[in-house]
This record gives C-alpha cells, sequence and structure tokens, in this order.
C-alpha cells in the first residue's frame, strides 16, 4: 500500500459475521444449501400498513429533501407514545427523544459524544462486540466486567465496587441480554442507577429485544433517577422486522441527546422521510402484532431447543430475545472447532459464543431467524451425521 491506513485500523478486526458471510457465500456458490442459524435479522417483512405507508409517503413529491437533523416530530412522537403505552416511560418529544439510522450508529454516537481518549469504558463479558469495537476507535480504554450465568448474566456491582472506577466514563448493558437472554428487572436497574450516581458513570442500555419472546417490556429509563444518569437505546430492527430499513431512537434527558445531536449532525443528513413515516406508522401496529410475531417465534424457539438437545447443551428455558444460548458439553474441548465442524459437514452455521468475549467460549447460540422447517431440516442433519455428543 502506498498510503498507510490509521493506526486505530489496526486495534479493530472485520466484523467476525462479515468474515462468516463469505464464507458462507462461497459454500452456497459451491452448490451447498447452507443453513445460516448465525445471525439475528429478521426473515419475516414487517406489517403491510408499513410497507404501505412506506409507498404512499415516497410517491410524495415533496419528500425527497434533505431532512432534520433530529428527526421528523410525527416519529419522535410515535417513539414517545409507543415508550408510554409499552414501558410506562413518559418522553417528551421534543427534547428527549433522537431517533437514529438504527441503534448501532448509537453506540458510535453516544461513545464519541461522552468518551475522551483514555476513559474507560465498562463493556459486558460477554457482550455485543461493538461496543468494545467503537471504544477502541475513538481512543477509549475497555474495561470488562464478568458477567457469569451462576448470576443471572447480571453484573456484580458489588465486585465492581472494588476496583478503581476513577477514570470510568460511561458503561453500556444490554438487556434483555444479547447473546444470553437473561433478563434484568426494575431492581436491578435502581441498583445500577444508585451505583453510577455514585460514581458519575453514564449508564446506557441497549434495549432492542424487549419485544421478542418476553412480556415484561422494561426500560431503564423507568427507574428513579435514572434520567440524572442514563441513556437508553432501542429499535426497531427486532421488534418490527425492519433490521434493514436502519430506525432506532435513543432517549434520556435533554442535556445528553443535545451532545449526542452534535456528533451525529456532523455524520448525516438526516433519515429519509418517508422511511420515518412508516416508523411512525409501525409503532402504532396493535398488541395483537406483537402476538402474532411472538407465536411464530416460540415455535422456532422449540426446535432451536430440539438442537440443543441434540447437542447435548444446558440452556435456560426462561430466556428471552432472538437466539437460543446453551453451554456445550464438557466433552468438547474447542468450541470454535465444534462449530466449524457442524458447518463444514452438516453446512448449518451456529454462532460460536466467544466471539462475544471470554465468558460466551464455552456456549454456541441459534438465531430463531429461520423458518420453523429449516430449523427442523438443521437438526435431522446433524443426527443424521452423528455429530450429537
Amino acid at each position: 500500500m502506498k498510503v498507510k491506513p490509521a493506526d486505530r485500523t489496526a486495534i479493530v478486526q472485520e466484523y467476525y459475521f462479515s468474515q462468516k458471510l463469505r464464507q458462507i457465500d462461497n459454500m452456497r456458490k459451491a452448490g451447498a444449501d447452507v443453513i445460516n442459524l448465525g445471525i439475528g435479522s429478521p426473515d419475516r417483512p414487517p406489517s403491510s400498513n408499513t410497507i404501505r405507508k412506506l409507498a404512499e409517503e415516497a410517491a410524495k413529491p415533496d419528500v425527497h429533501g434533505y431532512q432534520s437533523y433530529n428527526g421528523h416530530p410525527l416519529l419522535r412522537k410515535a417513539f414517545s407514545e409507543w415508550y408510554l403505552k409499552y414501558f410506562n416511560v413518559k418522553l417528551d418529544p421534543e427534547s428527549q427523544i433522537l431517533p437514529l439510522m438504527g441503534s448501532k450508529e448509537g453506540i458510535m454516537h453516544i461513545s464519541m459524544a461522552f468518551v475522551n481518549p483514555g476513559d474507560e469504558v465498562l463493556i459486558p463479558n460477554p457482550g455485543y462486540p461493538t461496543y468494545s469495537s467503537v471504544t477502541h476507535l475513538i481512543g477509549g480504554k475497555v474495561r470488562y466486567y464478568e458477567l457469569d450465568e451462576r448470576n443471572g448474566w447480571l453484573p456484580d456491582i458489588e465486585a465492581l465496587e472494588k476496583t478503581d472506577l476513577s477514570r470510568t466514563k460511561l458503561m453500556w448493558i444490554n438487556y434483555p441480554n444479547m447473546p444470553t437472554g437473561a433478563k434484568a428487572s426494575s431492581t436491578i436497574f435502581a441498583m445500577l442507577v444508585e451505583f453510577v450516581l455514585r460514581h458519575g458513570i453514564l449508564l446506557c442500555n441497549d434495549n432492542p429485544y424487549s419485544f421478542i419472546l418476553n412480556r415484561d417490556h422494561l426500560s431503564l429509563l423507568s427507574v428513579d433517577d435514572a434520567f440524572d444518569i442514563a441513556i437508553e437505546l432501542n429499535s426497531l430492527s427486532k421488534s418490527h422486522n425492519m433490521a434493514g430499513w436502519r430506525v432506532g431512537m435513543a432517549a434520556g434527558n435533554e442535556e445528553y441527546i443535545k451532545n449526542i445531536l452534535k456528533v451525529k449532525s456532523n455524520m448525516d443528513s438526516g433519515m429519509f422521510q418517508p422511511l420515518q413515516m412508516a416508523a411512525a406508522e409501525a409503532l402504532g401496529n396493535p398488541p395483537s402484532w406483537y402476538a402474532e410475531i411472538n407465536e411464530t417465534y416460540s415455535k422456532r424457539r422449540k426446535a432451536a431447543e430440539s438442537i440443543m438437545e441434540l447437542l447435548k447443551c444446558k440452556f435456560d428455558r426462561s430466556q428471552t430475545g432472538l437466539f437460543l444460548w446453551g453451554r456445550i458439553p464438557e466433552t468438547i474441548s474447542d468450541c470454535a472447532a465444534f462449530v466449524e465442524d457442524i458447518l463444514t459437514r452438516s453446512f448449518v452455521f451456529l454462532t460460536p459464543g466467544f466471539i462475544f468475549g471470554s465468558k460466551g467460549e464455552r456456549y454456541i447460540r441459534i438465531s430463531l431467524c429461520a423458518d420453523e422447517e429449516r430449523l427442523v431440516e438443521a437438526r435431522n442433519r446433524i443426527e443424521k451425521l452423528g455429530i450429537g455428543y
């Protein structure tokens, strides 16, 4: 290369799923029928009224220009009504909500708005890899805190209190949790808010899984004093089958939102207005919409549990969300080799837990974003080849 890339490119790697999708694509080009049970990309469409609204709005002649950086008022209002209805949280649509091009974008914007080079960021292990990669990219210092199955995959606040937190600026949590499917409670949220208030740490809850196989819609912002010290991200990707539409939000007090907007307004030129109108329509879907989606996921979940049982993996039947997380047998020495063996011999891709951190090394994850028939076929392939342990 004639031009040396920036140093930051050396401290992050290509996203694991980017590499794996390329491998799967090559396998398919060679004739293999690969069943991808790795990525959580919903395979069903949004509601018909959402799609119809997008088409109607896009046909208008005056909606194709640049949009407001802080989102259309109707979309902010729809998010506000959604949060009040399902989370019992009152948000001012004018000042406490910022629409985003997906909540993944929000992870970068929040980090850039609050973390200086050298500041420490508390990141769960296991956890979403983007938290750590973004922290590295902006010059922050990653500081992992361990989640353990024996503690319900919840933060050990007592252990954190015994450490030096003087340089810690931000803490990421993610409940309902990905990859473990664990749920938090208002009690643990209250304890976390008290913890960060004592230490002046901004607490951020990434909350896109609250509607999948879960009736307890809980927001961090429902806890007393949370608005003083917390931000919440949410998304339509999983709850409304709109992953490719890239519609999310950040919510919190006005000053936090203003600082996030300072970053965001220098990085994009607003979301396509018809998309925003369609997203607002989706947020008004009736409870029956979520019930129908979850009926489908419930059937898929049983099929995924059957795969875990075949592989003699242990799992918690109470977990929620778009995935099933299970601990591999002690007889398996190498999770990466185990997953690769399943892929190359049965053409079924499962996610190895190590990509989420060292605490995930003995686990695998199955996505529910494949129809029931494909999940049953995946199990049959694995069983036929005698890969079960």
